[in-house]
């Protein structure tokens, strides 16, 4: 397990390569890279600032890639999220989940994702042509992130 928060870039198949090396146990990798894009509801995004509450991000992370270690048998799970500023085209987000079938690699790499934009205390601040705006919460990103939820 690794989990990062960051202003430098990632390579991805730098941490794609440094997942597998020697493991043979691994049948599957699945991987998510969320990207800056230049437009948001309409609206051209110059840039974005991403801020986050240290410490507490990286233990958010923690939970988040301890319940998907709880819920699927898989081998392995890295989490790097920048922070500071980005610019359209920016990698903003990268999850990839290493396990032995590719079932349960997608579905534990969906879920990190899916949590960690909705339980992760990371905000974004947009640049526009009107003035910088704060992100707001998207319905469809929790309503992504409920499915998971246990309905015991």
């Amino acid at each position: 397990m690794s989990i990062r928060v960051q202003t430098a870039d990632f390579d991805v198949g730098h941490e794609l390569a440094e997942m597998r090396r020697g493991r043979f146990e691994i049948g599957a990798l699945a991987s998510f890279v969320g990207l800056v894009r230049d437009l948001n509801d309409g609206c051209g995004v110059a840039g974005m600032t991403l801020e986050h509450y240290p410490g507490m991000a990286e233990q958010a992370l923690a939970d988040i890639v301890a319940e998907a270690r709880s819920r699927w048998p898989v081998s392995d799970i890295r989490v790097i999220h920048r922070v500071g500023r980005l610019a359209p085209g920016d990698q903003i987000v990268f999850v990839a989940v290493a396990g032995a079938h590719r079932g349960e690699a997608f579905a534990a790499c969906e879920f990190v994702m899916d949590w960690l934009k909705t339980r992760a205390p990371f905000w974004k601040r947009e640049e526009t042509p009107g003035g910088a705006r704060w992100v707001e919460a998207k319905s469809t990103d929790d309503d992504a992130a409920t499915r998971w939820v246990s309905k015991d």
